[in-house]
C-alpha cells in the first residue's frame, strides 16, 4: 500500500506542473483534461474548463503526486501539512529551496539545525508547504 498526495489547484494545475517540471525535476506521467474524459464530469464544469487537468500524475524522485484542476469554489486550501522532500544532497537542496522560495514564503531559511546539517521550510506560490531536508550544509 502506498500514501500518495493528491493536489487540487482550481484552475492553476498546467501553472504548477510546469512550476514543479522547474524546480523539483518533476515528470508528467499521466495528464487527462476534462473534454478527453470518456464520461461526463461528476459534476457541472466552468465555462472555459474543458482544456483544464482533470487528472495528472507526477513522478517526483520516487513519489507520485497527483494533481486536478478541481472545481472547488473556495479555491485551493493546503492547511495542516507540507510534502517533505529528501535527503538531497547540499546543491540540490538549495536550488530547490530556492525555486520553491520564487513568489512563496519562506518560513524557515534553509540551514543546520540539532536534527539535520541542512533544512528548511518553505509554502510555494500556490500555498502548498514544503520541507527541504539536505543531507550536508549548504553555503551561504
Amino acid at each position: 500500500m502506498r500514501v500518495e498526495p493528491y493536489l487540487f489547484f482550481n484552475g492553476r494545475c498546467d501553472e504548477a506542473i510546469a512550476f514543479y517540471r522547474d524546480a523539483l525535476g518533476a515528470t508528467v506521467t499521466m495528464l487527462l483534461r476534462y473534454k478527453e474524459s470518456p464520461d461526463a464530469p461528476p459534476m457541472p464544469m466552468p465555462p472555459g474548463w474543458a482544456d483544464k487537468v482533470m487528472h495528472a500524475s507526477l513522478q517526483i524522485g520516487e513519489t507520485t503526486v497527483m494533481a486536478s484542476d478541481g472545481m472547488s469554489a473556495d479555491g485551493p486550501r493546503f492547511d495542516g501539512f507540507s510534502l517533505s522532500v529528501g535527503p538531497v544532497g547540499p546543491d540540490v537542496a538549495r536550488r530547490m529551496f530556492d525555486r520553491l522560495a520564487d513568489g512563496g514564503k519562506v518560513q524557515m531559511p534553509l540551514g543546520r539545525t540539532f536534527f539535520s546539517p541542512c533544512f528548511g521550510m518553505v509554502v510555494d506560490r500556490f500555498g502548498v508547504g514544503w520541507m527541504i531536508s539536505g543531507t550536508e550544509p549548504v553555503s551561504e
